[in-house]
């Protein structure tokens, strides 16, 4: 095979975590609900976010899902997208990072999310809720990110959605602590 070949910017919907590989949206829309269903009580964080490497040859994307039940645990999965040339621009980065976070968010809108609240609804009287957020990996401190330029357009951009509030460094787990882990190594054929 050629190395053009292995890397597409648009792969299938296709995630995985430390103990499954290759879920659908749909496995990973049916774990997160059976992740409620064991507490439907408790208050629950959606947050998706999206980081990147550079490696030679190709950018890496990671963008993580996290169904964050705050003290009591979290359940997690990620997927990979890879953009076949080497990114130089930080705001192209960051605007990929965003989109691909976007639209991930998008396919939990409507049936995913109601039915997570269908869960919750019988218990928003023992505190049971549900916040949603896109984690943007990018820093308002303008001497420690390069980010720091193009956060308020990313975050108009996460506001506009309406469902999502948007998150940024040092707040924003899902894209700088969870997707990154899964950025480091080189994209393979292997997942």
């Amino acid at each position: 095979m050629k190395r053009t070949n292995l890397f597409t910017m648009h792969d299938d919907l296709t995630f995985h975590n430390v103990t499954e590989r290759r879920l659908s949206l749909d496995d990973v829309i049916e774990r997160m609900l059976r992740f409620i269903s064991q507490d439907p009580a408790s208050p629950y964080q959606l947050m998706i976010g999206t980081d990147s490497q550079v490696h030679r040859g190709h950018t890496k994307f990671v963008t993580g899902i996290i169904l964050r039940r705050p003290g009591k645990g979290a359940w997690a999965c990620y997927r990979q997208v890879v953009l076949p040339r080497e990114l130089t621009s930080v705001k192209e980065k960051l605007t990929i990072e965003t989109s691909l976070s976007q639209e991930i968010a998008c396919y939990f809108e409507g049936d995913a999310v109601n039915r997570m609240e269908e869960l919750l609804l019988p218990y928003v009287y023992q505190g049971a809720s549900l916040e949603a957020f896109i984690d943007i990996d990018a820093g308002t401190e303008p001497v420690v990110n390069k980010t720091s330029l193009y956060v308020q357009e990313m975050v108009d951009r996460v506001e506009a959605m309406g469902r999502y509030a948007a998150r940024v460094k040092p707040d924003s787990y899902a894209a700088s602590a969870y997707a990154n882990r899964h950025t480091k190594r080189p994209a393979s054929l292997v997942m």
